[in-house]
């Protein structure tokens, strides 16, 4: 168990059905998952160009980079097509009382 608090970071009604939503926690671009299997976050920003993910093209548990198209599994952030070879960052999500939260 991380040592961290869990945050809200944005209403379940306010999310983009099966879709990547972008929201600002702090000086965080984090962007928020939600998918057939649950909500998913990570960093919203790729580790291999830096291009912003919410502006990629989301298909199920696949997030695909709209600069390079590698693509990412949000579930556990591992690469999934090149050119991306190094997991992005994902962070722990839940829905609590209609919320998502995560730990940052």
């Amino acid at each position: 168990m991380s040592g961290k608090d869990w945050r809200d970071v944005i209403a379940v009604a306010d999310l983009e059905k099966n879709w990547v939503t972008r929201v600002e926690v702090g000086r965080r671009l984090i962007a928020v998952y939600d998918t057939p299997s649950g909500v998913y976050a990570s960093l919203a920003l790729c580790n291999h160009g830096g291009a912003d993910l919410c502006d990629g093209y989301f298909d199920g548990h696949v997030i695909e980079c709209p600069l390079h198209q590698g693509a990412f599994d949000v579930r556990d952030g591992r690469p999934v097509a090149a050119p991306a070879t190094r997991p992005m960052r994902v962070l722990e999500a839940r829905v609590q009382d209609g919320m998502v939260q995560v730990r940052i």
